[in-house]
């Protein structure tokens, strides 16, 4: 094995192949071209001495020996910008326009946002809350540089985590028993929406849309009042209701790709470039 010294610009390089999930996701991430970060790439498992990256069928996939380096990877990127803030100071500021879905914002936008003011006091943050449906298409004409969404498809934006689906009732409600079963929904093209009704119909489940709500705040009245079930990201259900499943005959559902989806009009932004990181680094750990 060799005994290279393990340059930061590789490491840089590795990590961001990690998040993009390609060579071609990552080379913006880190200003290069893809074949630059090929071959940052090649150093790298020549330093190390074993491959730490394997083309899979669908994305980059990690070898064992890759998996144990990323951690260390983050890290060593992670203490290399602390101590460049802590030499030269906090020296960010402008604006950064950040988009967020109502049930991710209290569990896991706090953290991230009290970390990253601390750092970056000059940063003015401008959030939007809307459902990833619409956080998408604002992302891609250049109106919000940065939204946690629940990713539509495998290749948008960069995946932090997996969040569970999960059905929702009020406990003094015995809404499941219901014949055919009332469900509250999000708008046509909510994902949740659709993984509700796919499978309540692969069950061959009869089921009646009783509500229609594009908020988090419009779904839980419904379950709350006891007018109907709803599919709710785990992370959104109160404590106060009941998580329900297979002992109540709802069959089980998806997860949700968790992603961090950036505009290509912010990409040369400081300000923009360090909450992405910290929403990275911050939001894989939660997630």
């Amino acid at each position: 094995m060799s005994h290279s010294d393990l340059q930061l610009d590789w490491l840089r390089a590795f990590v961001a192949v990690v998040d993009g999930g390609s060579l071609s996701a990552a080379a913006p991430l880190v200003h290069r071209s893809q074949p630059a970060v090929s071959m940052q790439i090649r150093k790298l498992e020549d330093a190390v001495g074993r491959a730490v990256l394997l083309r899979g069928p669908r994305h980059m996939e990690l070898t064992p020996t890759g998996t144990e380096l990323l951690g260390y990877a983050r890290r060593m990127l992670a203490l290399h910008t602390e101590a460049l803030e802590a030499l030269h100071g906090p020296v960010l500021s402008g604006r950064v326009r950040l988009g967020v879905p109502d049930d991710y914002a209290v569990s896991y936008l706090s953290p991230v946002l009290r970390s990253y003011a601390a750092r970056h006091a000059g940063v003015e943050i401008e959030l939007d809350c809307e459902q990833s449906t619409s956080l998408i298409p604002k992302v891609q004409r250049g109106e919000i540089d940065l939204a946690l969404i629940s990713r539509d498809k495998a290749t948008r934006g960069t995946l932090l985590f997996q969040e569970p689906l999960v059905w929702v009732g009020a406990p003094q409600f015995e809404v499941w028993r219901r014949d055919p079963l009332p469900i509250a929904v999000y708008e046509p093209t909510s994902l949740a929406r659709r993984s509700a009704i796919a499978t309540l119909t692969a069950q061959r489940r009869a089921y009646r849309v009783v509500y229609n709500s594009s908020s988090l705040a419009g779904q839980l009245a419904a379950v709350e009042s006891g007018l109907a079930l709803a599919v709710l990201t785990r992370c959104s259900a109160p404590a106060h209701l009941s998580i329900l499943g297979e002992k109540q005959g709802l069959p089980a559902l998806d997860f949700m790709d968790v992603a961090l989806y950036r505009s290509q009009a912010s990409r040369h932004l400081p300000a923009v470039d360090a909450l992405f990181e910290q929403m990275i680094q911050t939001l894989r750990k939660a997630g």
